[in-house]
C-alpha cells in the first residue's frame, strides 16, 4: 500500500510540474507543450470517454497514440444523449444505457431519471466519476494526448434536454421547472446558473493539475442561439439562409452566459497553479470574428472551411477545426478538409470517429454508426500529416500566398518559413504543372502521397529566384510537397 501510495504522489508530482499547453509565444498560430511547437491532430471518438463507464478509454488512447495523434475532445456530463436517436448515431459513446450513464453528480435514493435509474442530487459530487475523469486525464498525458474539455453543449431538441440533469424531472434539487432548452445556456434560467457555476468550478478545480486540457465554453452555441451572419452560396434560389448553407453565430444571451462562464474558470484558476487555454465555438463553416470572450485564446470552427484561419489570422490566436464529421463514411473527404486547413495555417484538425465504440475502442468497429467515417485507414492517413507537420519548423511557419504563382486544375495552400522552408498542399487531381516564387538557390524535399505514405526524394531543385515551374507526380485526392533550401 505504501508503494502504491508513493506511485501515486509521484506521479501527481509529475503532472504538476508539467506547464499547461499554451500558444506558443513565438507563433501563437500553434501550440506550445512539452517545449515543443505543436499543431493538434486527430480522429477521435464522440465524447463518451469518462460519463460512459462501458467504454476503455485506455485502449482507446493506446489507439490515438499508435495512430501519431495527439487530440481528443471530452463532453464531461452537462450534456448527455439517447440511445440510438441522438443525430441517428446507432452505438454512441455519449449515450449510454440512462442506469449507466456516471456524471458528476452523485445518484439519489428516488428513482425516476428519464433514461433509466435514480435521479441525480445536484448538490452532492460523485467520486466515483472524479476518479475516472483524473484517471482519463492522467493517462491522456501520459499518451501526448491533449483534452478539450467541452464544459457546456447546446441542447438540440427535447430528446437530448429529456434526459439533462439539468430538467427538473431529473433531480432532486427543485430546479427551475418548466425551463425552456433554449434557456438553459444563458443567464435566465433560474436557479440551474448557480448550479452550473458550482459544476464548472469543480471541473476547472478537479482538471488543474493536469497539463494536458483546454476548457472550451460551450460546443455549437449557435445551435439553440443562432444568429444568420452570412451564407455560404448566395447564389442558391432555395434554402439560402438555411443549413448546411447558413453561417450562424451565437446571439447575445448566449455570450453573455458564455463570459459569465469564462469568468468562472479564471476566477477559480486565479486561486489555483495552472492556468489553462479557454476555446470559443464561433460559428460552422467560416466567417471573420467580430469580438472574442474575454480570455479566449483558440477559436473554434466546426465543419470548417479553410478560409477560417485566412479570415482570421490576423488575431493571432489559434484557429481550430474542432469538428468535422457529416459527410458520410468516405475517408477522402475528411483527409482533404485536415490538410487544406491545416496548410491553410490552421493549428487543429478533429474528426469525428464513428469506427469508436463500445467493445471496439480500438477504433475497428466498420459497421454504419452515424453520419459520419471514421477508419483505421484513416487515422493513419492523419498521422501522415502529423508526421509532415513534426518535421517543420512550425515555429517560423506561416501562411504564403505568393510562394505558388499558379497551380494547373487544383487548389494550393501553403506554408513557408523565414530560412527557406517551404511546405504545401494541393487539392484536386494530378499531375498538375505548379509554378512557384522561391527565392534563390538550391533546394531537395519530397513529394508525398496523402494516402499510403509513400515520399518521392526531390534533390536538385534549383531557383535563380524568377519562377520555376516543375510537374507534379500523378495523385487523386491531394499531394503534398516539402521543400528546404540547402545552405551551403
Amino acid at each position: 500500500m505504501k508503494i502504491a501510495a508513493l506511485a501515486i504522489a509521484l506521479c501527481s508530482l509529475s503532472i504538476a510540474a508539467q506547464a499547461p499547453i499554451q500558444l506558443d509565444p513565438k507563433n501563437p498560430h500553434y501550440f506550445l507543450y512539452n517545449n515543443k511547437t505543436t499543431a493538434l491532430v486527430t480522429s477521435g471518438e464522440h465524447y463518451g470517454s469518462v460519463i460512459n463507464p462501458d467504454f476503455n478509454f485506455h485502449r482507446y488512447l493506446d489507439t490515438l497514440q499508435a495512430d501519431g495523434l495527439n487530440y481528443t475532445r471530452l463532453f464531461p456530463g452537462s450534456y448527455v444523449e439517447v440511445p440510438a436517436q441522438s443525430f441517428g448515431i446507432k452505438r454512441n459513446t455519449i449515450a449510454p444505457p440512462g442506469d449507466r450513464v456516471l456524471l458528476p453528480w452523485a445518484r439519489s435514493t428516488e428513482p425516476g431519471y428519464a433514461g433509466g435509474g435514480n435521479k441525480f442530487d445536484l448538490t452532492q459530487w460523485d467520486q466515483q466519476y472524479f476518479e475516472r475523469l483524473h484517471d482519463f486525464l492522467g493517462e491522456a498525458q501520459r499518451h501526448g494526448v491533449i483534452v478539450e474539455i467541452s464544459l457546456f453543449s447546446s441542447q438540440y431538441g427535447e430528446v437530448q434536454w429529456k434526459v439533462s440533469p439539468f430538467n427538473a424531472a431529473n433531480n432532486v434539487n427543485q430546479t427551475t421547472a418548466a425551463l425552456d432548452l433554449n434557456h438553459v445556456n444563458t443567464l435566465e434560467n433560474g436557479n440551474v446558473l448557480a448550479l452550473q457555476e458550482r459544476y464548472v468550478r469543480k471541473l476547472v478545480h478537479e482538471a488543474n493539475a493536469f497539463p494536458n486540457v483546454i476548457f472550451e465554453l460551450q460546443n455549437e452555441p449557435w445551435s439553440d442561439h443562432p444568429q444568420l451572419e452570412s451564407v455560404i452560396n448566395p447564389y442558391l434560389f432555395t434554402g439560402r439562409d438555411q443549413y448546411p448553407n447558413s453561417v450562424e453565430v451565437a446571439d447575445s444571451d448566449s455570450i453573455a452566459w458564455q463570459s459569465r462562464v469564462a469568468q468562472w474558470i479564471t476566477s477559480e484558476e486565479a486561486q489555483l497553479p495552472h492556468h489553462h487555454l479557454i476555446a470559443q465555438g464561433y460559428s460552422n463553416f467560416r466567417l471573420s470574428v467580430r469580438t472574442l470572450i474575454d480570455g479566449v485564446s483558440v477559436v473554434n470552427f466546426h465543419y470548417a472551411y479553410p478560409e477560417a484561419v485566412t479570415l482570421n489570422y490576423g488575431l493571432g490566436e489559434a484557429i481550430a477545426y474542432d469538428e468535422t464529421g457529416f459527410l458520410g463514411r468516405s475517408d477522402d473527404a475528411y483527409r482533404r478538409q485536415a490538410w487544406n486547413f491545416i496548410l491553410a495555417g490552421g493549428s487543429t484538425f478533429d474528426g469525428l470517429d464513428y469506427s469508436f465504440t463500445v467493445g471496439f475502442e480500438d477504433g475497428t468497429d466498420k459497421e454504419p454508426n452515424g453520419p459520419g467515417g471514421g477508419s483505421v485507414a484513416f487515422r493513419k492517413q492523419l498521422g501522415f500529416l502529423q508526421e509532415f507537420l513534426s518535421a517543420l519548423p512550425l515555429a517560423d511557419m506561416h501562411p504564403d500566398y505568393a510562394v505558388v504563382a499558379h497551380a494547373g486544375g487544383v487548389t494550393a495552400h501553403a506554408l513557408s518559413s523565414s530560412k527557406g522552408v517551404v511546405a504545401i498542399y494541393l487539392d484536386g487531381k494530378g499531375p498538375s504543372g505548379i509554378t512557384l516564387r522561391l527565392p534563390a538557390g538550391d533546394y531537395r524535399g519530397e513529394w508525398l502521397n496523402v494516402v499510403t505514405g509513400e515520399a518521392i526524394p526531390v534533390t536538385n531543385l534549383k531557383s535563380t529566384g524568377a519562377e520555376t515551374t516543375l510537374e507534379t507526380p500523378a495523385f487523386d485526392n491531394g499531394i503534398a510537397f516539402r521543400l528546404t533550401r540547402v545552405l551551403y
